[in-house]
């Protein structure tokens, strides 16, 4: 059994998708057809739901969309998995963030994460954006993890978990290319002149990633390669 590390992040956070109601809601999600017909039958696109989650300042409620204009927000112990056009989104607790995009298609071209964590796999197509406090993030059909540590005067972690990925932090840029995690840290202020640092994998895991790939139609790029899922969440 893989054994899981965190940093202010509970071991429940990243269990998600074991909950019964998440694996009943996934199932009828793809039953249904997914997202291929979600939109064309104007079903909601919200997967699961757990908790206290607004919308635009709203609390969101069974059977309601989500648009790709709209602002989230989430409370303690609430947890919120959403597709949004080619992409799918898993909003950890006591996260507020934003998208940007056309409510038409639902693609987001921008998310802004203020504060908290999210999980997403985005479908392949024009490059979109993860913009953070202090790094911007140019992807186009990846899978990737990003978190801001308010407490931690907004500091930035990014994974890139399979794909490749435009990273600029203050003066630094990198791409950052991988099947199997490869990650970052985002300074606020420059260590030695530099904002941008090498991680390791924290806060999330492989599963994630294939839940939310298959709610989308997609596999991540150890399963198209025949790897093994076999890497949990390593202490930083």
């Amino acid at each position: 059994m893989t054994q899981h590390y965190f940093q202010d992040c509970s071991e429940s956070d990243v269990l998600w998708f074991q909950r019964r109601d998440f694996l009943k809601s996934a199932a009828a999600w793809l039953t249904l057809g997914g997202a291929s017909t979600a939109s064309a039958e104007n079903r909601s696109n919200v997967v699961s739901i757990t908790g206290d989650v607004l919308a635009n300042g709203k609390p969101l409620i069974k059977g309601q969309a989500i648009y790709a204009t709209d602002s989230i927000s989430t409370g303690p112990k609430s947890n919120l998995v959403v597709v949004m056009g080619t992409s799918a989104f898993q909003v950890r607790p006591n996260t507020k963030l934003t998208f940007d995009g056309a409510i038409s298609t639902q693609i987001v071209n921008t998310l802004r994460l203020i504060n908290g964590a999210v999980v997403s796999v985005w479908g392949k197509g024009s490059e979109r954006k993860i913009v953070t406090p202090t790094l911007v993030a140019g992807i186009r059909g990846t899978g990737v993890y990003t978190e801001v540590f308010e407490k931690q005067d907004n500091r930035s972690y990014f994974c890139t978990c399979y794909g490749t990925v435009e990273l600029t932090a203050g003066q630094d840029k990198t791409v950052s290319s991988t099947e199997h995690h490869e990650a970052f840290w985002a300074e606020p202020v420059s260590k030695a002149g530099k904002f941008l640092f090498p991680g390791k994998m924290l806060n999330h895991s492989d599963d994630e990633l294939e839940y939310l790939a298959k709610l989308v139609n997609q596999q991540t790029a150890w399963q198209i390669s025949g790897g093994k899922n076999h890497r949990g969440v390593e202490a930083y």
